[in-house]
Order: C-alpha cells, then sequence, then structure tokens
C-alpha cells in the first residue's frame, strides 16, 4: 500500500471520538472539530443489531490516533464524507496505509453502500463488494446474524 498524498478538500488529524460504525469526529491542526462520515459504508445503527460492535471495531482502529481522511466533499447533515487512513496497529513502520472503511466490511461490521458505489472509484467498488461478499461467506460480525437488517431499511423502520 502507498500512503495517500494530501489533496486539497483532505484532513489531517487525530480522532476524537467515534460516534457509531460509520461516523467519527476529527480535531485537526487548526484546533477545528469535523465530524467525518466514512463513504462507502453504512453501519448498523447504535441502536440496532451489531451497531455497538460497528463502533467498538472502528474505535479500535481510530480512537486517539493520527488520521487522514480523503474527502472533497460533506453531506447534507454538514458531515465531511471521506476514506479513512490510519496506522495498522501492527505496523510500526507502515504509515497511514489502513482503510478503515473497508476494515469496518472485511470485519462485518458495515453493508458496503451500494446506492453510492458511483461516487466510488471502480478500484474501490471491487474491493468493497468482494469484501463485504467475503464477510457475508465466513458469516463475520453481522453476517452471523441469520437475517441481517439493513441501516437504510433500520432508520426507515423508525421514522
Amino acid at each position: 500500500f502507498a500512503t495517500p498524498l494530501v489533496a486539497l478538500g483532505d484532513i489531517v488529524g487525530k480522532v476524537v471520538s467515534v460516534t457509531d460504525g460509520d461516523t467519527i469526529k476529527v480535531l485537526d491542526r487548526s484546533s477545528i472539530h469535523h465530524t467525518v462520515r466514512l463513504t462507502g459504508i453504512d453501519a448498523p445503527e447504535q441502536d440496532q443489531p451489531y451497531g455497538k460492535s460497528s463502533r467498538e471495531h472502528l474505535a479500535s482502529m481510530v480512537a486517539g490516533k493520527a488520521v487522514l481522511v480523503a474527502s472533497g466533499t460533506s453531506d447534507s447533515y454538514g458531515r465531511l464524507l471521506g476514506k479513512v487512513w490510519v496506522q495498522p496497529s501492527d505496523c510500526a513502520s507502515c504509515g497511514k496505509t489502513l482503510d478503515a472503511n473497508h476494515a469496518q466490511l472485511l470485519a462485518g461490521m458495515a453493508w458496503w453502500y451500494r446506492y453510492y458505489a458511483s461516487e466510488q472509484s471502480p478500484e474501490d467498488r471491487g474491493r468493497y463488494e468482494s469484501s463485504e461478499d467475503e464477510a457475508r461467506k465466513r458469516k463475520r460480525g453481522l453476517w452471523a446474524d441469520p437475517d441481517p437488517i439493513n441501516p437504510y431499511r433500520w432508520r426507515k423502520g423508525k421514522r
């Protein structure tokens, strides 16, 4: 893996909190707080099965750590949308080479967000889709549930 270069719109900072399995808060070098929604994935809501596990898994990777958020856009809630790069905990010399969004999929802690697939690079679409498929086959995380509920369906049911 190559560490991504910082581009316009990207932020470098420290993760100060993990809201859920696909949302974090990052404090940048200018002491500005950013709420970041991880792109390409949709994690279970806090009050849904696996919501707590998903949040804890993301926190184990990024909480209190320096991250690079590769982003160029925000959503209607004002959250920065991005891919979160962090140094893997098992590699002191790696730099920020772990795609935390992708790692959530591999662990079975999120769905690949197909609705927004067109906003991903072809490479990410392929990797994210195959990683969700692999987690399903191996019944990792939320895929151990015989009938996992997609967070989008869960949210619609709550309204």
